[in-house]
């Protein structure tokens, strides 16, 4: 009876989830018994998509359950899993971004007033109160400077991926590479109640002279007239030209809007100029984009926290601008030439491919944070990264901590809050429009260490769904 069982549930499964698939398309594998509650969970959800998993054993490297395993899907924010090993790798645990402060070699010997120039270091955790600090210190050493230069040169210009959506705007998600990011190159527009009838009040966070706000909002009493609150930059102009729409309510909260900004170079060095401002310092011209020549010298540099700081950021908030700024500081360090796209692939592949030896002509990665469309990969490469990962001594210390931990923190701070605390989960989420996958570890009742990698793409409408099957395939693995 066992046996039909497993026959009937199987074939219910194969049909569920994929009516029109073929028979060679549906690859099942495993422990018979994990095969039968996952593939009757599957079942019972309802859901059709195109999906993935694999799970296995890192004690034994055992596959313990397997689902079209060795097909391609878009990998989504997993693709950062790829990028944080090949960062830990290349730049180490313990690399500091640097961000310098150079002068006019000839300041000290003349009356002349120097020129100022903040270079970029690719640091992606440069906030207010870093840059701030650096003024401070500034103004340690100058009373008056002649014009502040920025120097984003370390990377090129290129401020978007390859394959990324030309009209995804002006989110956070979506914020402009450069060598000099600040406040993640996002700015906060915050909208208050005014009176009755008129203009809400509004205010940005951080200052600065290149933002212009238009406000058509409206501040009403009548529901009936409510239009949602929209803050959205003319990116299509490319524009540092924000508008506010819509209603807010007399007696509604404060609300906050964070959205990416045009040109984060030439943003940095006006809020640095602020900040220079605020210390009694005299800038007698106004800001540009330049280099530093070879007649300056640093007189400051900034280092950022060890690397592990960021890439804990980098996987438990999903930033996407994070993993970029990696990607082409690998290039710049293995290549001692300018950071771009391509030479910090060639050297994340090289990685993949070379060390941890997963065929980088089976696969499709493009950039490091996962927004391309182009990017493809599978469980069976996701979970070899993983067992790979989970086996070097080096840094699996630093790449476990750097994960999300379900019902705790990150992506996963309200998923699989039902799993007990002795079965830990520490995975990294992906989402794109019609993709959902979740992929790292599982640590079960026993004492069992697990890799795995569930994806899933191809459908309509919310992940929600998508995201709660994840979540009951793993309670079932965790218990086994």
């Amino acid at each position: 009876m066992k046996i039909i069982r497993y026959i009937l549930l199987t074939v219910a499964f194969l049909i569920i989830c994929n009516c029109t698939a073929t028979r060679e398309l549906q690859k099942i594998a495993g422990d018979k018994k994990l095969i039968g509650q996952i593939n009757n969970v599957i079942a019972e959800s309802g859901l059709t998509a195109n999906m993935g998993i694999k799970i296995i054993s890192l004690r034994t490297g055992e596959t313990l359950y397997a689902l079209n395993s060795d097909h391609l899907y878009n990998p989504a924010s997993n693709n950062k899993l790829y990028t944080a090993a090949a960062a830990l790798h290349y730049l180490k645990p313990q690399f500091k971004f640097k961000t310098s402060v150079w002068v006019d070699s000839t300041f000290q010997d003349s009356a002349r007033v120097p020129r100022l120039v903040l270079v970029g270091g690719g640091d992606p955790d440069l906030y207010p109160s870093e840059l701030q600090f650096v003024a401070e210190q500034i103004s340690k050493k100058f009373n008056v400077i002649d014009t502040l230069i920025v120097d984003n040169s370390l990377f090129d210009a290129v401020n978007y991926g390859p394959g990324w959506m030309w009209d995804e705007g002006s989110s956070w998600h979506f914020a402009h590479i450069d060598a000099l990011s600040f406040n993640d190159n996002c700015l906060d527009i915050t909208v208050a109640p005014g009176d009755i009838g008129a203009k809400p009040i509004v205010s940005i966070e951080p200052k600065s002279d290149l933002i212009k706000i238009i406000n058509n909002a409206k501040t009403i009493t009548d529901s009936t007239n409510f239009v949602d609150l929209k803050v959205e930059r003319q990116w299509w102009e490319h524009k540092n030209l924000f508008e506010i729409n819509g209603t807010i309510s007399s007696d509604s909260d404060t609300q906050i809007f964070t959205r990416n900004i045009e040109q984060p170079a030439l943003f940095a060095g006006t809020i640095f100029l602020n900040y220079l401002i605020e210390n009694n310092i005299i800038v007698k011209n106004n800001v540009k984009v330049g280099r530093i020549s070879t007649l300056m010298v640093p007189i400051y540099e900034f280092y950022s926290k060890p690397l592990t700081y960021s890439v804990s950021n980098f996987l438990k908030t999903s930033d996407n601008l994070s993993g970029e700024l990696y990607v082409k500081m690998i290039g710049t360090e293995t290549s001692n030439q300018q950071g771009t796209w391509d030479n910090g692939m060639l050297a994340i592949k090289k990685f993949i491919n070379d060390v941890v030896e997963i065929d980088t002509t089976k696969m499709s990665m493009v950039d490091g944070s996962g927004i391309s469309r182009y990017n493809l990969t599978s469980p069976d490469q996701l979970t070899h990264l993983l067992k790979f990962m989970y086996s070097n001594h080096a840094f699996n210390a630093e790449f476990l901590a750097a994960l999300p931990t379900g019902g705790w923190d990150g992506s996963l701070k309200n998923r699989m809050i039902n799993i007990k605390n002795d079965q830990v989960i520490r995975a990294k989420t992906g989402t794109l429009s019609g993709v959902s996958c979740l992929s790292g570890y599982a640590f079960t009742k026993s004492g069992e260490p697990l890799a795995f990698s569930i994806m899933m793409s191809g459908y309509v409408g919310s992940s929600q769904p998508y995201r709660k099957l994840q979540d009951s395939i793993i309670k079932i693995f965790v218990n086994y």
